[in-house]
């Protein structure tokens, strides 16, 4: 398969940058946030202007971050949207909504819109996840999939796409075919999907509902813009349905754990991303569970051992 991601990693931080839309003006911060799992951080972007800038995604609760959108914005804020409760996604709203007096979006708090399965998992003392969770978070509106959020001249609409989080939106900026896709489709990497709150089953379900979309254009939370959302897609689901068969395969051999199976699998990655690739694996054999194609010895977990159906 050719690898659509863009690995650049220069980047400019605490400016505001134009970004080509059509009759819609748009801005994105990157946030001084760079990690692994960040890539060179957090995006936060600016729709709209005047007294109707809208924030998508204000960002960690990072005081330097908060006052390079204060600045852009000229201290107008209409309203802040999170896309998920992720703590380098949300947690910069409480302070951005009382600076400016802005109200907060989202789906909901965290653990919002979690399948019975997985609510079922998250009372397993090993299953673990939670990674990076903001607990705390809690929006002044919620947003069902399908809502919309109106501004001069635009409209942006709620696109329920849980995979990566329960209660992940995407946001779709109507008659442009622009999709703000936070962390479910990103320029630089695959999404990490880390039971309980993120499932694998949901996560191609969502990746199926944007490929049938036909947009032209996304702009996720890390990573530059998607040019080709189409291939990106394609991309992205081939690569996991490859992943899926390649622990098939794996467990031909015989039972094994998911961190026995990550190794064999993922024999190329730098050790520092080795855990988040082993709750990918996690995720993928709950997911294969469920379809019936594997058994797990005991309770599912990433120490219990799983075999082929």
């Amino acid at each position: 398969m050719t690898d659509p991601f863009e690995r650049d990693t220069s980047v400019t931080y605490g400016v505001a940058e134009e970004i080509a839309v059509p009759g819609v003006a748009v801005r994105r911060i990157t946030c001084r946030n760079p990690s692994p799992m960040t890539f060179t951080g957090t995006q936060t972007y600016l729709v709209g202007q005047g007294d109707d800038l809208t924030v998508i995604d204000p960002g960690p609760e990072d005081p330097a971050h908060r006052d390079a959108i204060l600045r852009a914005a000229g201290g107008r804020i209409a309203r802040i949207l999170v896309t998920h409760t992720h703590v380098d996604h949300s947690a910069g709203a409480p302070g951005l909504a009382e600076a400016s007096g802005a109200e907060t979006h989202a789906f909901g708090p965290h653990g919002s819109g979690m399948t019975e399965v997985m609510r079922d998992l998250a009372g397993a003392s090993d299953l673990g996840g939670g990674e990076g969770g903001d607990r705390g978070f809690r929006p002044h509106h919620g947003l069902a999939d399908g809502d919309t959020v109106v501004g001069a001249g635009w409209t942006l609409r709620a696109l329920h796409t849980p995979g990566h989080l329960s209660n992940h939106l995407s946001f779709a900026l109507e008659g442009t075919g622009v999709v703000f896709t936070g962390d479910t489709v990103m320029g630089w990497a695959t999404t990490l999907v880390s039971p309980p709150e993120g499932d694998m089953a949901a996560f191609m379900a969502s990746l199926e509902r944007l490929a049938a979309r036909a947009d032209t254009l996304y702009l996720p939370g890390h990573g530059a813009p998607v040019r080709d959302p189409a291939a990106m897609l394609s991309h992205q689901l081939a690569h996991r349905r490859q992943r899926a068969q390649q622990i098939l395969t794996a467990l031909s051999d015989g039972p094994a754990e998911p961190e026995a199976l990550t190794r064999r699998i993922y024999v190329d990655l730098a050790p520092e991303l080795l855990p988040a690739a082993s709750r990918n694996v996690l995720a993928t054999l709950i997911w294969q569970v469920a379809d019936g194609a594997v058994r797990v010895e005991g309770r599912i977990g990433p120490r219990a051992r799983y075999r082929l159906a």
